[in-house]
């Protein structure tokens, strides 16, 4: 979520701290872990409202059309796109991580990062769009997914 180890390993310890502060709020033990990814998840959006520089690609990409093949990413490895994912532009990578992995909607991550909904909607298709460019060039280049 956030493109550095460093800040990650940051991010982390904030939670932790922060866990450790309100472990007194948390009324059922067997919560601790959902509790504790929502503390962590908070806490990367903190920091992407801090740092990020967010620019609206709606001129592109708003109304980019779903691709037909969907399942293109299916024959490449996980391994492969999450290292692809790493690379990608920091409001990007933020968005395609809430939406795609975290399930949040494009709605929710608007309000949480103080965007506008068109712009995480924008965001999250070029996400799409070079993750896709960057593996098929990758995958024709090295002649291995």
């Amino acid at each position: 979520m956030t493109g550095t180890r460093n800040d990650a390993e940051d991010i982390l310890q904030e939670a932790f701290i922060i866990a450790f502060q309100k472990l007194h709020q948390l009324k059922e033990d067997h919560l601790f872990g959902g509790w504790l990814r929502k503390i962590v998840m908070t806490e990367c959006i903190r920091f992407a409202k801090q740092t990020f520089y967010w620019s609206d690609w709606n001129e592109q990409y708003d109304d980019m059309a779903d691709d037909t093949d969907d399942d293109w990413w299916l024959l490449v490895s996980p391994e492969l796109i999450q290292q692809e994912i790493k690379l990608l532009p920091d409001g990007c990578r933020q968005i395609f991580n809430l939406y795609t992995l975290e399930d949040y909607a494009h709605k929710e991550i608007a309000g949480l990062l103080g965007i506008s909904e068109s712009t995480s909607k924008s965001q999250y298709q070029r996400a799409r769009q070079l993750l896709k460019e960057r593996l098929t060039k990758k995958v024709a280049t090295d002649g291995s997914f």
